[in-house]
């Protein structure tokens, strides 16, 4: 019976994201050519919020808890894990205050209504995971766009999704890259937990039903003084204290 609902309701979720991706990509088209990045921008937000809150269609629970405040006056970089595809709507949605702009693979910039357009004209670090020095300038050049403009930058530095929930060892490469055009950034882990299990297979489907999906802000981690090595390090051991609670 569970499998069951697992197929039911992951095909209506998943009629829904795509139809969200569909509508949403013509609504951002008309407000970055018409009204502006301001206005896109809006419209993005607009996106994640129905693609994150349409996952109750699944039946699942939605959690986040934010352990700090966060600054305004001062760039960002959030420092999360990765499960699936499906973390990133609402990293989005809940951190939209800090014009989260994300690290990801070039591959994703063509093809995919919606997420496709956001990615090319949000400033997002479009990486060639095959070419390691176009990757770092890359990197570099949206470390400089969130210093000079306040934003923030998100990195999944364990460079590709963990399903099972047990996290990849942090490279460093791309938070020093960050951080060398971004110095006064401060550096915040978020665990991300349930989506793993909610999407465990290497693609879409089946979706798992009933899932508890929590995204947790951790305290910020000064750069100064610290090499990127040690950053990574202090993130993804902060990422993994919040891990194990929800395994206890």
């Amino acid at each position: 019976m569970k499998k069951i609902l697992d197929y039911l309701l992951g095909s209506i979720y998943l009629l829904y994201f795509g139809l969200q991706l569909l509508l949403f990509h013509v609504y951002q088209v008309v407000a970055y050519n018409i009204f502006g990045k301001k206005v896109h921008k809006v419209s993005v937000d607009h996106l994640n919020f129905m693609l994150t809150y349409g996952l109750y269609l699944t039946g699942a629970s939605i959690k986040f808890d934010r352990r700090t405040d966060l600054p305004t006056d001062r760039p960002i970089i959030f420092t999360a894990n990765h499960q699936s595809t499906f973390d990133i709507p609402a990293i989005i949605w809940f951190l939209r205050r800090y014009r989260p702009i994300f690290v990801s693979k070039i591959e994703l910039a063509k093809g995919i209504p919606s997420i496709s357009y956001n990615l090319r004209k949000s400033g997002a670090a479009l990486i060639n995971r095959k070419d390691g020095k176009q990757a770092i300038v890359e990197i570099a050049r949206l470390g400089k766009h969130i210093q000079d403009n306040n934003y923030s930058a998100v990195i999944f530095p364990e460079g590709t999704r963990t399903a099972s929930g047990q996290m990849r060892p942090f490279a460093a490469g791309g938070l020093a890259a960050l951080l060398k055009k971004a110095p006064n950034a401060l550096v915040v882990p978020v665990a991300i937990q349930g989506t793993g299990k909610f999407n465990p297979t290497k693609g879409v489907f089946p979706l798992v039903s009933f899932s508890k999906l929590s995204w947790t802000v951790l305290p910020g981690i000064e750069p100064a003084g610290k090499k990127p090595e040690e950053i990574a390090q202090l993130a993804q051991a902060a990422i993994q204290e919040v891990l194990d609670e929800g395994n206890q």
